[in-house]
């Protein structure tokens, strides 16, 4: 990524990815959390920061968040500042290893197995012959299934041999095949589900003595863990893996971040949730107040934002303005319109991005919004619309709408506003002021 000083150059500016430690320094703007949170001095990810340190309580964290808010460049810059006082971190993108649409909670300590002993070879740690013996035969006992499925069999179990020289490396390469397999192999995961399922406790053991080792190596800094993706798991998907093993993902003796689906926070089990786990919300950048008149400071800090990648003398005189102010303070929504807008531009060989151009991507963005509700689902969303902002009765329909991105949070005083080119369709309809059902 770099700095766009031309049209040509604003879709490699304005990547949906998140900010890489490398590129904090030139792209990242550090002024949000004031206008997320209604208060300079209140920060999710600081809180999360000092705890890591030692400084707060709790080991175990779910990170909730609208999807494109900008949680995952926060948790890198978290990691770096992590990794900058001597802490080992690793970020483990579920999206890539696992079949988000087939997950249980025992991947996820396949991976945490993977990512510490990353973590130790990288600190040049020595872990105790014993334990990294009974990782191998952890892996390696009772696995007819796995290996009879693998053509490589008789390979695995040589490398999972406790006399091998460099043990640490061939478990590592043994982890690779299983991510692969627990991806991509519906047989041989269910073999490594069970076996995490059966003995559970004693993994944990194992991980647990794996960190304290880590921990040896970095006078006493423990290792930090962050699960990126999660997420973006669908309702049943995240109760499934969160709801049942609470009291196991928040049982490690090292600091662990999950990311959440923010829309369960309205789930009744939810509650149940907190016993076990800090919970930090990650709210949207406010651009407009709850009495729905435009909120300048939020609105100048999402420009700079923009200003930290490109020139805004790109921007014709408020088409900017526009698209942050119909993107309700969704990064991820203004980056997309910015994308499709330049788009447009650089095609009608442009060197501004103009209204036109900014109408016609929000457009776009509106049209994959509307397709996400029913009619039936208007009358839920113009209540809203027309002022009632706090005080939402249908727990279920917001936990949906907010799945769906098309309500959204809003913090300080915790509140909801209809995404505002949800709004305007319904004011293009004519339908604020009725009741879709007369409509």
């Amino acid at each position: 990524m770099r700095y766009a000083a031309e049209i040509s150059e604003m879709m490699n500016a304005f990547s949906p990815e998140p900010l890489r430690a490398d590129q904090m320094e030139e792209f990242y703007c550090g002024d949000t959390m004031e206008y997320r949170m209604s208060d300079k001095y209140s920060s999710p990810l600081e809180d999360i920061l000092d705890a890591c340190r030692g400084y707060g309580e709790g080991q175990a964290f779910l990170l909730l968040g609208h999807r494109g808010c900008g949680k995952s460049t926060e948790l890198n810059l978290m990691s770096a500042k992590l990794a900058e006082d001597g802490y080992p971190v690793k970020t483990i993108a579920c999206s890539m290893d696992l079949d988000m649409f087939n997950i249980v909670y025992s991947d996820l300590f396949i991976l945490m197995g993977e990512a510490l002993l990353e973590m130790a070879k990288d600190a040049g740690c020595r872990i105790k012959g014993d334990v990294l013996e009974d990782i191998a035969n952890f892996w390696a006992e009772g696995t007819e299934t796995v290996t009879s499925h693998r053509s490589e069999s008789a390979k695995t179990e040589s490398e999972l041999g406790v006399k091998t020289p460099d043990i640490l490396q061939n478990i590592l390469n043994v982890f690779v095949k299983m991510k692969a397999d627990l991806k991509f192999n519906e047989e041989t995961r269910k073999e490594y589900r069970s076996k995490i399922s059966v003995r559970s406790s004693e993994w944990i053991g194992l991980l647990n003595e794996v960190a304290q080792e880590i921990s040896g190596k970095t006078q006493g800094k423990l290792p930090v863990m962050i699960f990126e993706d999660l997420d973006k798991l669908n309702p049943e998907d995240a109760w499934k893996v969160f709801y049942h093993y609470a009291a196991i993902l928040s049982g490690m003796s090292f600091p662990v971040i999950y990311t959440f689906p923010i829309a369960l926070s309205y789930d009744p089990r939810f509650s149940a949730m907190e016993g076990y786990f800090v919970t930090k919300t990650l709210p949207m950048i406010k651009i407009e107040t709850i009495e729905g008149r435009p909120f300048a400071e939020g609105i100048r800090v999402v420009q700079e934002i923009v200003s930290k990648r490109a020139k805004l003398d790109l921007f014709e005189k408020d088409a900017l303005e526009a698209m942050i102010r119909y993107t309700g303070g969704s990064l991820r929504d203004l980056f997309a319109a910015i994308n499709a807008s330049a788009k447009r531009a650089y095609r009608r060989k442009s060197g501004v991005i103009s209204m036109e151009d900014a109408e016609r991507a929000l457009e776009e963005l509106r049209t994959g919004l509307t397709r996400r509700i029913e009619r039936k689902e208007y009358d839920f969303l113009l209540d809203i619309c027309r002022g009632n902002k706090e005080l939402i009765e249908d727990k279920e329909m917001l936990l949906k709408m907010l799945q769906a991105s098309v309500v959204l949070e809003y913090n300080g005083k915790r509140w909801h506003n209809v995404h505002p080119l949800v709004k305007r369709f319904f004011e293009e309809q004519g339908m604020l002021g009725r009741t879709a059902a007369s409509c």
